[in-house]
């Protein structure tokens, strides 16, 4: 069953405030980060890490989403991820989310402990996730993912029509607003034009009435934008992210939580310095 405080005080703080969410892969083959944190040890020691340096959510993903990668099976997936989200559900206070698109892994994951569904694939890619997150009671990150890059496609135009659905399919399944957040999907299924279109589109978003989580952390278009190289894309990443908070996000997914904290409370200093005169 869902530990519904749990749940309830990180959906209250992402309305009342920017968080950072701390990317946790228990993967062999994630494009940043594999093979780093996949035994127990390892990965309670980058959470617990990452916590301290400022995380208010973990994000733990056991199938890398990069392009290309091997798809895993369901007992492989399982196998990776609960027996962590198991641990550090009991090692923690902090709300964990479980990155996955198969139904049968969310829903193993909320019984471990987890509180957040960040589905990829925004409840289309396993027929059966709209119904586990209703009947989990699980908090659910709704990404934009079109299947397939359309480089004719008006990127901002096609992603509301996507959540239009998104919000159809929810409130036919029983799934609360309150517990929904949105993802423009930036790096799936989107030519380099059409992710920095969503991000200087999330205006569109922030009008649902939703949170808005983003992650941006080292990816391609970074890359193809400033020729850097996956682990020299941190000023890249923080432009971006900083960006995106100016246009309504409320989540960021980082790899960096210590420099994505600083550059959020120096952004929240200098808002709340606006506000005052």
């Amino acid at each position: 069953m869902i530990d519904v405080a749990r749940r309830d005080r990180i959906l209250a703080r992402v309305r009342a405030e920017p968080v950072i969410m701390g990317i946790l892969n228990v993967t062999p083959d994630s494009f940043s980060d594999g093979g780093r944190h996949t035994t127990l040890e390892a990965a309670e020691a980058q959470a617990m890490r990452m916590l301290a340096e400022g995380a208010a959510v973990i994000d733990i993903g056991g199938e890398s989403t990069r392009p290309g990668a091997a798809p895993v099976s369901a007992a492989e997936e399982l196998a990776r991820v609960i027996p962590v989200i198991r641990h550090l559900s009991r090692q923690m206070d902090a709300p964990l989310s479980i990155d996955t698109v198969k139904a049968s892994v969310a829903r193993a994951a909320i019984d471990a402990g987890a509180v957040i569904i960040n589905d990829v694939t925004g409840m289309t890619g396993d027929p059966e996730m709209a119904a586990t997150v209703a009947d989990t009671g699980a908090a659910i990150v709704i990404t934009y993912h079109r299947g397939t890059a359309d480089e004719a496609v008006d990127a901002v135009a096609d992603m509301r029509a996507f959540f239009d659905g998104a919000f159809e399919t929810a409130a036919r399944h029983g799934i609360p607003k309150e517990r929904i957040w949105l993802d423009p999907g930036v790096g799936f299924a989107k030519t380099i034009r059409q992710n920095l279109e969503v991000i200087a589109g999330l205006e569109t978003l922030a009008a649902y009435g939703c949170p808005v989580l983003v992650g941006l952390s080292r990816k391609s278009f970074i890359g193809h934008v400033t020729g850097r190289a996956v682990n020299d894309r941190l000023a890249g990443t923080l432009t971006a992210h900083l960006m995106a908070l100016q246009r309504g996000a409320r989540v960021l997914r980082v790899h960096d939580v210590a420099e994505h904290t600083d550059m959020l409370r120096l952004y929240q200093a200098i808002e709340e310095a606006g506000h005052e005169n």
